[in-house]
């Protein structure tokens, strides 16, 4: 076979649409869009347009329960999903938080509060990962679910004007809060301690 006749083969693109189709499934552009809606919140509370806050808020915790349904459902999980999923999450959590403190909405103490459990649980993971050089699996607790939903319950009651109409109630949802979310942290850094002390640390070996 004369070589010169030989077409040489050329790469294909549809590869790589089929990886960035797998990236920016339906899934991953809600994961998306929940970040995108960050700015858009802050932006209204800065001008104290709460009601618009409340849906805006309300809309990016759709998202929240969207993607999760849609990825298990139709099996578009992704590990760019797995990490962005709670990354969002955490942002708008935080940012509201953040928000509300600095408007006077929310009391300080709560907000250090859940930056120090999440400073606890992030510096603590960090901390396994050197120590152990494993990625350690993390499931989400009852007592860290419960702390996420009561944190929302304070942002979503903090934008509803709870405060306002039923101080009482305002009061008790904010040292639920805080009583939870403490415990999930100590939680959290109780299973760390089990776990490092199951595993020889990598350093040691």
């Amino acid at each position: 076979m004369n070589s010169a006749s030989v077409k040489p083969i050329m790469p294909t693109r549809y590869p790589r649409r089929l990886v960035l189709w797998h990236l920016l499934n339906i899934p991953n552009l809600l994961t998306l869009t929940r970040l995108f809606l960050v700015p858009v919140f802050l932006a209204l509370l800065s001008q104290h347009r709460f009601r618009y806050a409340l849906y805006v808020f309300c809309a990016a915790g759709l998202t929240d329960s969207l993607d999760g349904t849609i990825a298990r459902w139709f099996d578009l999980r992704t590990e760019i999903g797995a990490l962005l999923d709670p990354f969002a999450d955490k942002l708008l959590l935080l940012s509201a938080f953040v928000g509300l403190t600095v408007e006077n909405v929310i009391p300080g103490w709560l907000l250090g509060v859940v930056i120090t459990r999440d400073v606890v649980i992030v510096f603590g993971y960090l901390l396994l990962l050197f120590y152990t050089a494993e990625r350690v699996p993390v499931h989400p607790s009852y007592l860290g679910k419960a702390a996420t939903c009561l944190q929302l319950a304070s942002v979503v009651g903090a934008l509803a004007s709870l405060s306002r109409d039923s101080a009482v109630l305002w009061y008790l949802l904010l040292y639920a809060t805080v009583v939870i979310t403490a415990l999930s942290g100590m939680h959290y850094a109780y299973q760390g301690l089990v776990w490092l002390s199951s595993s020889e640390p990598q350093m040691f070996e």
